[in-house]
């Protein structure tokens, strides 16, 4: 049997490659709605930052997954899935075409494959505990726990990142169960064709220094005073991503601002190469176009064709 056409569409790659643009001359054109695939873009408040699209640029097309929760009410993977995919069903359902656009891997990865969430209710007691063994020990000392508990987990879990080892350590510790074997597929009904956005390293090194120094002149360090004067925690998910991090560490008086605008460029080129993890460029059903020599009208009028001819 003939395989059913793609009617989903993903355009992915690492921050600053020039996805915003891309995916509004794509949408303009086929035309499609853009569904958000941004762990920062959830958050009210973070617009520097995260170089959110503006609200120009979601006034072009319609946009999803963007602002639609606060920095002290984070949201989980499970909430993104569901979420997300409503709103494919929904942009489905009337006739037009999803455009998942993003760079957060763990979001694109878990909407293709049909992650289902681990068992074990979140336990408020659990996961108080847990916070303070983090703020006591740091993440190293979680990652420890977990290592010896679960290390299956351990092998799969970002380690660096507290959030993601605190909800493995609550899984495994409220059910007895690994959370990495607990992590189970259901494919979703829609099917996928899936674009990358690559540039050359150097190039990209050189746009997010060129973003950074925008963010700066925009208002981001006044942006981070402001979400911290309104009581948002340092600790919040929100206010630990790139860029809030950082220009918290210089607003709290640990560095000046020249070194938490070095950290700032560090940790953006660590994170770029840990999204590369996620999208690699021998993944058979991810088609690779270069940023800056990709004509908007060509790609999509490649996609008309993908799309209606199927796989």
């Amino acid at each position: 049997m003939r395989a059913p056409s793609p009617s989903v569409i993903f355009l992915v790659g690492p921050t600053a490659v020039g996805k915003t643009a891309l995916a509004l001359a794509l949408a303009e054109r086929l035309p499609a709605e853009i569904v958000s695939a941004d762990s920062r873009y959830l958050y009210r408040g973070l617009d520097i930052g995260t170089a959110k699209p503006t609200p120009a640029e979601r006034a072009r097309v319609p946009h999803h997954l963007i602002d639609v929760t606060t920095p002290d009410q984070p949201w989980t993977l499970a909430d993104v899935q569901q979420a997300a995919a409503a709103a494919i069903a929904d942009i489905l359902a009337r006739g037009r075409r999803p455009l998942v656009v993003g760079g957060t891997g763990q979001y694109i990865r878990a909407l293709l494959e049909g992650w289902q969430a681990p068992g074990g209710a979140p336990a408020p007691e659990l996961r108080a505990a847990l916070e303070a063994d983090l703020v006591r020990g740091g993440v190293a000392a979680l990652a420890e726990r977990l290592r010896a508990l679960d290390p299956a987990s351990a092998e799969q879990v970002d380690l660096r990142n507290p959030r993601r080892v605190i909800r493995a350590l609550e899984v495994v510790l409220s059910t007895g169960e690994s959370f990495a074997a607990q992590r189970r597929k259901q494919p979703p009904a829609w099917t996928a064709l899936q674009i990358g956005l690559s540039r050359p390293r150097p190039e990209l090194y050189a746009r997010i220094d060129g973003r950074i120094d925008a963010m700066l002149a925009a208002g981001l360090v006044a942006e981070v005073r402001g979400l911290a004067e309104r009581g948002y925690g340092w600790e919040l998910p929100a206010m630990t991503a790139l860029g809030y991090r950082q220009i918290g560490a210089h607003l709290r008086g640990e560095c000046d601002l020249a070194e938490a605008v070095r950290r700032l460029r560090h940790d953006t080129r660590v994170f770029v190469r840990r999204q590369a993890n996620w999208f690699k460029p021998a993944d058979p059903d991810l088609h690779w176009w270069e940023a800056g020599r990709t004509d908007p009208a060509e790609l999509a009028e490649w996609l008309a064709a993908r799309l209606e001819r199927g796989p």
